[in-house]
Parts: structure tokens; C-alpha cells; sequence
């Protein structure tokens, strides 16, 4: 799935949801497709969220009485209040992106609105089934968020207060986005298959050059208009269409970033007007790619229906993909103690013990392959002392990856918290490699993975959005 694992970074955190979480994602994609082969794993996309300008201020309150404060809608009896709504679009709008200004505020409320109860939902599911995101988690969160941004996590502290977020505020959401993640993962990975044969043909379309679908990186745009699980057929020739007539105005010359913004059902359509990222063709939805193989840059394809509903898809760029044709890759060495935060240890408990177990490493009073023997949980490296042996790019999930790939060989991490448990990581050496045949049919089935993960997850987004029980009471206003 690009939105978790790859491509496309996790939306940015509540109440910075702004323009700039697109650019810092498109640029992220960008630096993904470039590794070779397209190397994921069940998550590779961490936490990324919109950092407020050094100058931020908050927002300023609108002219007039006070937004009132009542419940607008109610998510499986948990209620959503009218400022919540505001303050969201507040952050919104402080980006001041063109498309987002030039809607009317009633009707950018309503959008909002409906993301907070995609959000709302998803939150409970993942509180349902036991999701979890502890103090670890959320502090790394943020330090990834900071090191993103290119400044100190101080800076980014007094950032926060100076746009009007308390850093608890703050903590909460990038808790929220951490605890999505790791929902969606979870529910969406074991849907996705891959067989032989696809990767198969998948190795052929690489080795078939320029002209093969994943020789090229692409960034596509998408008015969605979504079609509910259960809809009748009269309610799907209303859609088309409005996804005809959507597209009737994008082919007529209206700009397609603010009809993504009025019209889309997309959940961060309003923010990136519709743009899905530049990265390899291999890691959008087969679907997509087909549709729009023959249409040139700016040109307009679809409506086209998949599971999820009907698109309409405008070709923002082609480009010569970086595919690493030689195979070649920066390998790391490595090993870890896996240590799971239980009944009898809690996380802050578990933290302590790995910190204690790099404390004596370092001094020579204990040896990391004997630890992670005795005491690490991880029962497929335990046995090896650890060892992981060497691995390609993107093979961990982002928190794991993005500790790992700071350390210099010899450097044990401090604890990693991660969805499997809290780790020591030590790296053991880097080299230069070319991947082998069953390295090569891993990236492969990496990647279409991905590509199938897409598919799935505007469909799963929506079934959890209908399941669950919804009332909209009063309009949210300003």
C-alpha cells in the first residue's frame, strides 16, 4: 500500500493538516523511488507532519461572536464538536493554498467534517482491537518529525506554541497518526497477496526497459467521487454522472486542484488538490497506470470505476525512473535484542532494561550477542545472537529503518519502539552490493505489494467510515 509502506507518506498530523504535508510527502517519494528495485516493507512511510514556519502565529478568530461550541456530529456515540471543526480548517487555511481560499468556508466545514469522522472511526477500530502507540513511540514521532524538518526538536517545540497548539495537543496527534498507521497496516497486509507469476511478469516488464511501466515515474491527480458499499443502481448513475460532468469541466479547462478541493471525495484532496505524488508507475494502482498510459502530460483520463468509486485522473508529470538498473545497493549489517512491553513490564520499564543492557555493552561488562541470546524475544534472531544479517533499503518498518540508518557501524541505537516491541540496534558494517536473484524476486514482490495496498485502501477507508454508526446533528459554522 503506498499511503502506509511506501509512496505515500501518513497524513499529516490533525491539526496541522496543510499544503505542505503534499510537498514534504512528494519529496519523500521522490527519494523512495530512487532506492533500487523499490524495496518496501509492511510500513515504510513514518509519521509526517507539517511543521509551522519559523514566524507561525495563531490563527486569528473570526470577526464577530465567538464560534459557539456544540456537537456537530456523533461517531458510534462519540461526539465531534464544532470546534474541532474549526480549528482544523483554521490550521488549513493557514497554509493559504489558492484552492483552499477560494472555497466557500461552509463548504470546506463540511469536508472537514467528514474527514474527522473517517479519522473518529478508524481511532476506534484501532482502540477496539488493542492498537497501541506508547510515550516511546510518539517521542520518536516527533524527533522523526524534527530531523523531516531539518530542525532541533526544541525548534520544533516553539513552533508548535507559537502557532497556537499546546505540546500536548500536539503529542495527541502525532499519537493519533502513529496508532492509523499501524491500524491500517494491520488490516489491510493480510488482503494483499502476490503470486509467483505476477512477480515474474513484474521482472520482465523491468528488464523490458524504458517503455515498461515501471521505467518511468509519473504524478498523477484524482477527483474521486465515491460509491457507497451497498448503493443502488441508480444511485451509481448519479455518480457517473457527476464524475462525467467533473470531468467535462477538467477537459473544458478549469483548474483541476480546485475541483479536486470542492468536489473530491478523497480524504486529502482539499490539501494537495488531488495530487497522488510523483514516484515509479509500478507503485500506483494497475488501474491508474492503464487508464492514463496514452494520455500526455496535463490531458485528462476517466472517468474510470474501481472498488472504490469512480476517478477522474488528470497526468501531472512523466519522468525517467532512477530504477537502479545494476542491482546495485548500500547493504547494512545488522543486529537487535527485541525486548515486548507485557503484563509483568511496562514500556517505560522495557526502555529502562535496554538502556541498561547498551550501558554495559558499551562498558565491556556484557556482549550483545549473548543478550539478545538470553533476553531477546525476537525468537529468529535470538539464536544467531541477534543477527539480522544484510539487509537492503526499506526492509524495516520507518522507525527501525530511520534509527538504523544513523548509526555508524559499530553504534548501538538507544530504544526504538516499533509496532513488534521496543529494540537495541546495533550496526555491524555497510558495503556496496549487488542483489541477487532472490533479493531481486523480494523487491519485486515488495513493490507490487504496494501497488496492490493501494487498491485496497481507499475501499477499506470507506467500509470502516460505513460501519460505523454516524449522526450529523447541527452544521459546523464559523
Amino acid at each position: 500500500m503506498n499511503f502506509l509502506r511506501s509512496t505515500l507518506a501518513l497524513a499529516c498530523a490533525a491539526a496541522l493538516a496543510t499544503t505542505a504535508v503534499a510537498q514534504t510527502q512528494r519529496a519523500q517519494q521522490q527519494q523512495r523511488t530512487q532506492r533500487p528495485m523499490g524495496i518496501t516493507d509492511i510500513m515504510r512511510a513514518g509519521p509526517v507532519v507539517a511543521v509551522p514556519p519559523a514566524n507561525a502565529r495563531p490563527p486569528a478568530a473570526p470577526q464577530g461572536q465567538r464560534a459557539a461550541e456544540y456537537i456537530v456530529a456523533l461517531v458510534n456515540s462519540e461526539p465531534i464538536t464544532n470546534t474541532e471543526v474549526q480549528k482544523r480548517i483554521d490550521r488549513i487555511l493557514q497554509d493559504r493554498a489558492p484552492e483552499i481560499e477560494r472555497l466557500p468556508r461552509a463548504q470546506l466545514a463540511q469536508q472537514v467534517l467528514e474527514q474527522l469522522i473517517g479519522e473518529r472511526a478508524q481511532l476506534q477500530l484501532a482502540k477496539e482491537l488493542g492498537v497501541r502507540a506508547d510515550d516511546t513511540a510518539v517521542d520518536q514521532g516527533i524527533a522523526m518529525v524534527a530531523r523531516q524538518n531539518d530542525i532541533s526538536v526544541g525548534e520544533l517545540q516553539q513552533r508548535i506554541t507559537q502557532a497556537g497548539m499546546s505540546r500536548e495537543e500536539f503529542r495527541n496527534n502525532v499519537r493519533n497518526q502513529i496508532l492509523l498507521t499501524r491500524l491500517r497496516e494491520r488490516e489491510l497486509e493480510p488482503k494483499v497477496k502476490v503470486t509467483d507469476a505476477e512477480v515474474d511478469q513484474f521482472l520482465r516488464d523491468q528488464r523490458g526497459g524504458v517503455n515498461a511501466p515501471g521505467a518511468q515515474d509519473i504524478n498523477l491527480a484524482q477527483v474521486l467521487v465515491a460509491v457507497p458499499e451497498n448503493a443502488s443502481a441508480s444511485q451509481v448513475e448519479a455518480l457517473q454522472k457527476r464524475a462525467q460532468d467533473i470531468a467535462r469541466r477538467a477537459r473544458a479547462g478549469e483548474d483541476f486542484a480546485r475541483l479536486a478541493a470542492e468536489a473530491s471525495d478523497a480524504p486529502d484532496a482539499r490539501n494537495n488538490g488531488g495530487a497522488l505524488g510523483l514516484r515509479n508507475a509500478d507503485r500506483y494502482p494497475p488501474l491508474f497506470v492503464e487508464t492514463t498510459q496514452s494520455t500526455p502530460v496535463g490531458g485528462i483520463a476517466g472517468p474510470v470505476r474501481s472498488g472504490a468509486g469512480f476517478h477522474v485522473i488528470k497526468v501531472l508529470a512523466r519522468e525517467r525512473a532512477n530504477a537502479g538498473a545494476d542491482g546495485m545497493v548500500t547493504q547494512t549489517q545488522v543486529r537487535h535484542i527485541l525486548i515486548r512491553p507485557d503484563g509483568n513490564r511496562t514500556p517505560e520499564q522495557v526502555v529502562a532494561l535496554l538502556n541498561d543492557f547498551k550501558r554495559r555493552i558499551q562498558s565491556g561488562t556484557a556482549d550483545f550477542a549473548t543478550l539478545a541470546r538470553d533476553q531477546s524475544q525476537d525468537n529468529g534472531s535470538a539464536r544467531n545472537g541477534g543477527e539480522l544479517g544484510w539487509t537492503v533499503p526499506g526492509t524495516f518498518v520507518p522507525e527501525f529503518e530511520d534509527a538504523m540508518t544513523r548509526l555508524q557501524p559499530g553504534q548501538i541505537s538507544d530504544p526504538i519502539s516499533t509496532r513488534f516491541g521496543v529494540h537495541l540496534i546495533q550496526v555491524e558494517g555497510r558495503r556496496q552490493a549487488k542483489l541477487n536473484p532472490e533479493e531481486l524476486r523480494a523487491a519485486a514482490r515488495n513493490a507490487l505489494r504496494d501497488k496492490k495496498m493501494d487498491d485496497a485502501y481507499e475501499a477499506w477507508a470507506q467500509e470502516v467510515r460505513n460501519r460505523a454508526y454516524v449522526e450529523l446533528r447541527e452544521p459546523p459554522q464559523s
